[in-house]
Order: structure tokens, then sequence, then C-alpha cells
């Protein structure tokens, strides 16, 4: 992160509650706190917890014609783009409490949007992404 954060010439934000990862902190990288943080333009960081105790997501308003959440692996999504995971742990298919799923989801529903890019380029889900979210945290919680 410190080399891409050089190569761009721009700042590093993870979450106090993820503090104790950054194992190599350079002059791009700061901690915030809270439920958010207010970038630039609209932009937002959304501090959900779940897969990580500091795991957020980037909402950026004007990327599509109802928002876009940029989520990381807070939010997986599935190849078929049919399915949303929200898990502790991926690799090991360890899901997370349905209260945590629950609360998760209720900030998610906050935010204006309709497509979501994750952590892989085979992730990006435009269009009807918070359909799918709803689907598959319903589905999930019953």
């Amino acid at each position: 992160m410190n080399e891409w954060a050089s190569a761009f010439d721009c700042p590093v934000y993870i979450h106090q509650e993820d503090e104790q990862w950054i194992f190599n902190r350079g002059p791009h990288v700061s901690t915030w706190e809270g439920r958010a943080k207010t970038l630039w333009e609209g932009i937002k960081i959304i501090h959900t917890g779940g897969h990580f105790p500091g795991s957020a997501v980037l909402h950026v308003p004007t990327l599509s014609p109802r928002g876009v959440v940029l989520c990381g692996d807070t939010l997986y999504i599935a190849r078929s783009k049919r399915h949303i995971a929200i898990q502790y742990s991926y690799p090991n298919h360890i899901p997370l409490p349905a209260k945590t799923v629950r609360e998760i989801y209720q900030q998610l529903l906050q935010l204006p949007f309709d497509t979501l890019h994750g952590a892989f380029d085979w992730q990006n889900l435009p269009g009807r992404a918070r359909e799918v979210l709803e689907a598959s945290v319903q589905r999930y919680i019953a």
C-alpha cells in the first residue's frame, strides 16, 4: 500500500480497529475512527466491521446513476453475480452471526447505490447490486 500510495501520491485510510495489521506505516497511511469518514465530492468511507473489525466500504455517489459501493472483501460477490456473501472467513466458509449481517446490511441500506465493485475484477455488479444484496441477506437471515 505504501508503494501504491507513493506512485499515485494519494492517502491510505485504515480504520483504527485494524491498526494492529499495519506493519509498515508509511507517510501516506493514516487511521480514522467512527462510523464514517467524509473525503471529498460526497465520497465517504463507511465502517461496517464484519470480515475484520475495521472492515469498511467506499461510497462514491457519482460513478453510476444511483451510486457505487467499492466493497473489497467486506462483501463477496459470487461469480454468478446472483449472490453476495458476508462472512467472517471466506477461505474457510465461516459465516458471520445473523446479527452482524443485519447490522452491515442496515448501514448499506442508508447508502444510495446500484453498483458494487468487489475485490477482484470479475466481482463487479453494475445496475442491480442493491437487489442482489437484499435477496442474499434475506435468504441468509431466513
